[in-house]
């Protein structure tokens, strides 16, 4: 056999064995076998705990989706949910963007899941959030972003260990809300400690960035959607303005008397009876007869089932659940969206994230910004007037001039391009979790981050 068949029979070889030894080199401990009332699906999952403090026994837990096809080829994707304090499994996987959604008692697909276009990795943290604890109690009295953002380190490093051949994949850090602090300190770690991970990007929805700049928008936002009276919004932001009014909340827990009348006048004239988090969006109703039909009428057209998270809750509650899992409560009663135990150093929401964000784009890391439009909580407004701000900072040029991207054949939402490193985008129609309201268009906009891939500007057929 001549010297070159003997070459590309020794490549078919070892690639043969690499693809043996990769198929087989998943923690089996954690392999996922069925969830309880799940659909078949060819993909593998996992979910387990991963150590990131031996003598405080700390652990956080994991959800790891395989990409529905081609998962070799696929690139690895980091989910982290904000709060501070709300679980990444709970809203990230099971609400949101996960290859499941809870329904009564079974599992039901989501065709919009991200693991089309990913492998998909959802970390509840900080210890105490969810499944993941602490072992040491006290570790709960007080948690900051440098804590989290050190043990996510620590969990990424140890994970790559458990699943070694994703280390040298594209590896992308998303996430939501409180995300806008989470994601990009963490990327900071990652970046700077010089460790084998392929960052290529991160993508932020509705995020935390500005804390003034953030809150301030709300004002506005409340009064240009017919939410609150011409004469509150004049309060709204000349008497005392939303930042103040989460400042003082944050450092006394109370609110000076001018403040509370200002709240009080605002929370009254919005109600209690609209999602602030998504203006458009019908809230959960009670389990009376009369209003469950009521719902599920309005699912009927709306497609959205306003209940997810209380079905969610149940479902992450049973016992055959957690076992299928790997997951145990340890310290808690009872599984929570958000943590009851943890007491997140509120100052930290004041922290400026756009100093980092500028340091990751001048580090290469491609950064995407994005904002459901219906959202009150972090309203486009304020995140846009930041990212502009960042690329007037950074001194990028406008390379994709602000327009409409489509799915399909309708507007999806708004995007603006600066250089080759930042992007902005809106999801038309989306509330604070944009893939929860508009899932469709939601993935759309991920398939063409972590593909590096413009959005569509003109229809599709």
């Amino acid at each position: 056999m001549e010297r070159q068949q003997w070459s590309i029979l020794l490549t078919i070889c070892a690639t043969l064995i690499q693809a043996f030894l990769t198929a087989n080199s998943f923690p089996e401990a954690d392999k996922i076998t069925s969830l309880p009332g799940q659909p078949q699906v060819s993909f593998q999952q996992y979910a387990g705990y991963v150590t990131v403090d031996e003598n405080q026994q700390r652990a956080l837990f994991y959800y790891f989706v395989e990409a529905e096809t081609d998962a070799a080829s696929k690139p690895l994707v980091l989910w982290l949910n904000g709060g501070p304090g709300c679980s990444s499994v709970g809203a990230g996987a099971f609400i949101e963007h996960g290859p499941f959604k809870p329904s009564g008692d079974i599992l039901l697909k989501n065709d919009f899941s991200w693991n089309k276009e990913a492998n998909m990795l959802y970390l509840e943290s900080p210890a105490g959030v969810g499944f993941s604890y602490s072992s040491n109690q006290s570790f709960y009295g007080y948690v900051d972003d440098a804590i989290t953002a050190n043990d996510n380190l620590v969990f990424l490093e140890r994970w790559f260990d458990k699943f070694p051949e994703f280390k040298n994949r594209d590896f992308f850090i998303t996430g939501e809300s409180y995300g806008g602090h989470y994601v990009p300190e963490l990327a900071l770690l990652v970046v700077d400690s010089k460790l084998n991970f392929n960052l290529k990007g991160i993508a932020i929805g509705n995020p935390l960035l500005d804390f003034n700049n953030d809150f301030n928008s709300v004002a506005e936002y409340y009064w240009s959607h017919g939410l609150i009276s011409d004469a509150t919004f004049e309060s709204f932001t000349s008497v005392c303005n939303y930042s103040q009014i989460v400042r003082q909340i944050i450092n006394t827990g109370t609110l000076s008397p001018t403040c509370a009348a200002v709240s009080n006048q605002v929370q009254t004239e919005v109600s209690d009876f609209i999602d602030q988090y998504d203006v458009t969006l019908d809230v959960c109703l009670s389990s009376a007869a009369a209003q469950s039909r009521k719902l599920t009428q309005l699912q009927e057209t709306e497609k959205i089932d306003v209940c997810l998270e209380d079905e969610t809750s149940k479902y992450l509650n049973r016992q055959d659940v957690q076992d299928a899992l790997h997951a145990r409560l340890i310290g808690v009663s009872n599984w929570t969206i958000c943590s009851d135990v943890v007491n997140y150093h509120r100052q930290n929401l004041e922290i400026l994230m756009l100093p980092v964000l500028g340091y990751l784009s001048r580090s290469g890391i491609r950064i995407l910004v994005y904002s459901g439009d219906q959202d009150s909580v972090i309203p486009l407004t304020g995140t846009r007037a930041a990212v502009d701000g960042l690329a007037e900072f950074l001194e990028l040029n406008t390379t994709v001039p602000y327009r409409v991207w489509f799915e399909e054949k309708q507007v999806a939402g708004w995007t603006e391009v600066y250089g080759d490193v930042l992007s902005f985008a809106t999801i038309r129609g989306a509330g604070h979790t944009a893939p929860y309201t508009q899932p469709e268009r939601s993935l759309l906009l991920f398939s063409s981050f972590v593909g590096g891939k413009p959005l569509p500007e003109a229809l599709t057929h």
